[in-house]
């Protein structure tokens, strides 16, 4: 039994090292061209022009095809597709970056910005929690506990996208108001005479 945890714990460790090397061996494919639009992309999205962020996309988008399962990857893809507005796709490459690396602060972490940005709350809770949890210095549990205060005060204030809990909650509330207005103004004219 304990030969068989020492194996397993041993195999743990060999694949660590070896989806370590790889993610390196992803991430130093990265051009330098690509590496100087991620620094501005980084620096400040605005400064990116429309044919800057296309090309970075698509630079990411190559190296994710040759190496599709480095998680990092697939955030920064994510993270340059937020910035050129492309929400879904964004949401489609956090959401593989996360179930390729669900211990990955920084997925995590994007994933539940992304969420927060689009005020889907309860799933922007739940990514920047596991990010807290993750975690591994005093920087990144900065950013998740920030990150986590922002959430809180849009919970607090009612910024929330009201998604599809009560589709016809708007409707109904339209309705009523105009019903009582209606009561209201014919109670009015009686008491006037």
């Amino acid at each position: 039994m304990n030969n068989n945890s020492e194996i397993s714990l041993n195999q743990a460790q060999t694949q660590n090292a070896l989806s370590a090397r790889v993610s390196s061996l992803a991430l130093n494919s990265i051009t330098p061209q690509t590496q100087g639009l991620l620094l501005r992309m980084f620096a400040d999205p605005y400064l990116l022009e429309k044919p800057h962020r296309v090309e970075l996309i698509d630079q990411l988008r190559e190296c994710v095809s040759r190496y599709p399962q480095v998680s990092e990857l697939r955030v920064l893809l994510g993270m340059a597709l937020c910035v050129n507005l492309d929400v879904h796709p964004a949401i489609e490459e956090l959401k593989e970056s996360v179930k390729l690396a669900p211990n990955s602060f920084i997925a995590q972490l994007k994933l539940a910005e992304l969420w927060m940005r689009l005020r889907v709350i309860d799933k922007a809770e739940e990514h920047t929690r596991l990010a807290s949890l993750l975690a591994q210095n005093l920087a990144q549990a900065d950013l998740a506990r920030k990150q986590a205060a922002t959430l809180r005060t849009m919970k607090r204030e009612g910024i929330e996208r009201g998604g599809y809990k009560l589709p016809f909650s708007t409707p109904l509330s339209f309705l009523r108001r105009m019903f009582s207005r209606q009561r209201s103004q014919a109670v009015v004219p009686a008491e006037i005479q």
